[in-house]
């Protein structure tokens, strides 16, 4: 990896492509991306036992999120970068064992069928995901964290840890708590949610 300022990665590909970059993708990048290289490396040890593998994961991530960095919103840059960080890693593992992930019983993918949605589901959806944002909006800020690496952005309990430098534990009971909390709101906003286990 080469180095950058306080020794943050930048990947090896930027050098080539600098000038077809606009200086705002480069100011995005600075701002959402670098602060969180250290806490990408330590997800990537907790995913990968080998820190060369950790540091090629991460390598990898920087490079797509270089790439995406114009479509991104903004919004949750953590869990942005840790859910490119768990696709890298899926498509690395996938090309190491490619067949190993096929599941035996699926049709091969040109006889499966596609069926569009509904107009009634889309509107569901659309509604369900706007009162589910209102609500994590509302959670204090280490519970929306615990919420949204695990929930939206699909990190493991260990990882989630890792990411926040807390025990698992804490990031058990805070998404515990927050989940309760959640539905509360959903249900006062009328939506129907399944129970919640203990």
């Amino acid at each position: 990896m080469e180095h950058r300022g306080r020794g943050a990665p930048r990947p090896t590909s930027f050098a080539a492509g600098t000038d077809r970059v606009s200086s705002n993708a480069a100011e995005l990048y600075d701002r959402y991306v670098l602060p969180e290289v250290e806490v990408l490396l330590r997800v990537a040890l907790a995913m990968t036992p080998q820190p060369c593998d950790a540091e090629d994961l991460v390598q990898e991530t920087l490079i797509r999120a270089w790439r995406s960095i114009d479509r991104f919103d903004g919004r949750h840059p953590r869990a942005w970068l840790l859910t490119i960080m768990r696709n890298a890693n899926v498509n690395l593992h996938r090309r190491r064992r490619p067949h190993l992930l096929d599941d035996p019983d699926a049709p091969p993918a040109g006889d499966r069928q596609h069926t569009a949605p509904s107009a009634e589901s889309i509107v569901m959806s659309q509604t369900l995901d706007a009162a589910l944002e209102e609500a994590l909006a509302e959670l204090p800020p280490p519970f929306q964290s615990a919420v949204v690496l695990v929930d939206v952005a699909g990190l493991t309990y260990a990882e989630a840890a890792a990411a926040l430098d807390v025990p698992q534990g804490t990031v058990t009971s805070r998404l515990h708590r927050a989940r309760r909390r959640m539905r509360s709101r959903l249900l006062r906003m009328g939506v129907t949610v399944p129970e919640v286990g203990a």
